[in-house]
């Protein structure tokens, strides 16, 4: 008789539960060695300041087109894959309900980034905004997985208060909105979003028993061994190989997480402005993101690289102003250096994700990637003029094979990137009709049914 796993089967141990990657004995009878359907997911990936556009957008529309120099880190390097051929750049969208009442374009911009609504300017408690794509995405899968949706990124701050012109800091702080009145404030911790993603309290065991396996600072895969011992006998040589995999990978987030939590306990003098240095911060998250997709703890998620307006110093790219600061670049040309400096970094770090996803195989084959849209974007388009239209934006995935890859989409007439939205819904088999602003669906983005 074949095994059959349940898909909310989890390893326990004494105080402990780790969720398991999707494997084939999870899989109905019989469909094993048929074609299997894969689950879909989303990422919103949001980067503050906009975009330096003329080092941005490609030359030539269409299949074939060269990749710009902030686009660079989508090409081959070594070892790691090229994307090109996973991604579509798209310009000519415009997302005019982030057009502030007055100043604020960071915080309108950051409020509407994928709601396409007009943020109501207030500094006070009567925010009001609109739902966002990835909650509209959320509920349609909601108690498909443990976790209707996570919300992340590397900086925090509350959501009371002015952050930009009169507008609330719920508007620049958070880009997840349940609904038109309640912002989902994100993770920023990794080892709290590390401890909710994979050591879950058993709610059988004694809290003096999680203290003491606190204590002992136990991994969380030593706690469960035993049950990960008893499981793996019973499953397929590929289930086996995909189990081993997985543990590694947990060990190995674990490690990276305990040594940047004694790093930061150990750092002698006053405590730093920013905790952690933001390049390993940013790798941890979204590793514990591809994890969350591979294990199916989530299937909807978003990332703030920042919030709005950032003045972050990029130190480590040899530059001395803030990302606010450069954005002001009145065309002078070290400003927009800076600028692209700081982009091509930001689409390295989506390039990252994209390629940890890619390396990850589902069970029929493909690879999560195969199986998601990830949306990249940021708040205006230039940081100088603080336009909301030709808004820069790059996604990748093939949404299961509903979008084709490696091709520029240049729009004219400023569609909403509203119709964008409808189109990944439909893409995502999570169709809605309208969403913000839409008029219909974006033309030839979703190119099979």
């Amino acid at each position: 008789m074949t095994f059959k796993l349940s898909r909310r089967f989890f390893l326990k141990g004494a105080g402990a539960s780790l969720a398991l990657p999707w494997l084939e004995a999870m899989l109905p009878g019989g469909s094993r060695a048929q074609d299997m359907t894969s689950p879909k997911r989303f990422l919103a990936f949001y980067v503050p300041c906009g975009i330096r556009m003329n080092r941005w957008t490609p030359a030539a529309t269409g299949t074939g087109f060269a990749l710009t120099p902030i686009l660079s880190p989508l090409a081959a390097r070594g070892q790691e894959p090229s994307l090109v051929g996973d991604i579509n750049v798209i310009t000519g969208l415009s997302n005019r309900p982030a057009r502030p009442d007055g100043p604020g374009d960071h915080a309108s911009g950051t409020g509407a980034f994928i709601t396409a609504r007009h943020p109501f300017k207030t500094e006070s408690t009567n925010i009001r905004n609109g739902i966002s794509l990835d909650q509209v995405l959320a509920n349609a899968w909601r108690g498909r997985t443990r976790f209707a949706s996570l919300e992340l990124g590397t900086d925090g701050g509350g959501s009371s208060g002015n952050c930009d012109s009169g507008y609330s800091c719920a508007y620049a702080r958070n880009i997840a909105w349940a609904s038109e009145t309640q912002p989902l404030a994100k993770e920023t911790n990794p080892q709290v979003l590390f401890d909710r993603l994979f050591g879950g309290l058993d709610p059988n065991q004694s809290q003096q028993m999680v203290e003491k396996r606190k204590r002992l600072k136990q991994s969380v895969l030593d706690v469960v061994k035993a049950d990960a011992d008893a499981l793996k006998p019973r499953l397929g040589k590929t289930d086996q190989r995909k189990l081993d995999e997985y543990l590694s990978g947990v060990r190995e987030l674990e490690r990276r997480v305990q040594s940047e939590q004694a790093a930061a306990v150990c750092t002698p003098g006053n405590r730093p402005a920013t905790v952690g240095d933001l390049r390993d911060r940013t790798r941890v998250m979204l590793d514990l993101i591809a994890w969350s997709f591979r294990c199916d703890l989530t299937r909807s998620s978003t990332f703030m690289l920042q919030n709005a307006g950032s003045g972050y110093v990029f130190s480590f790219l040899g530059l001395s102003d803030g990302h606010h600061s450069y954005s002001h670049h009145g065309g002078d040309a070290a400003n927009n250096d800076a600028l692209e400096r700081i982009g091509t970094w930001e689409v390295e770090q989506f390039a990252y994700l994209a390629r940890q996803l890619k390396a990850m195989q589902e069970p029929n084959g493909s690879s999560v990637l195969d199986n998601s849209l990830l949306f990249f974007s940021s708040e205006i388009e230039d940081g100088d003029s603080h336009s909301h239209d030709n808004m820069p934006i790059l996604m990748a995935g093939r949404a299961g094979g509903r979008v084709a890859g490696g091709r520029h989409l240049r729009f004219s007439g400023a569609p909403s990137v509203a119709n964008l939205f409808v189109s990944i819904t439909d893409a995502l088999g999570a169709p809605v009709t309208s969403f913000g602003d839409s008029t219909g669906p974006l033309p030839g983005f979703v190119t099979s049914a």
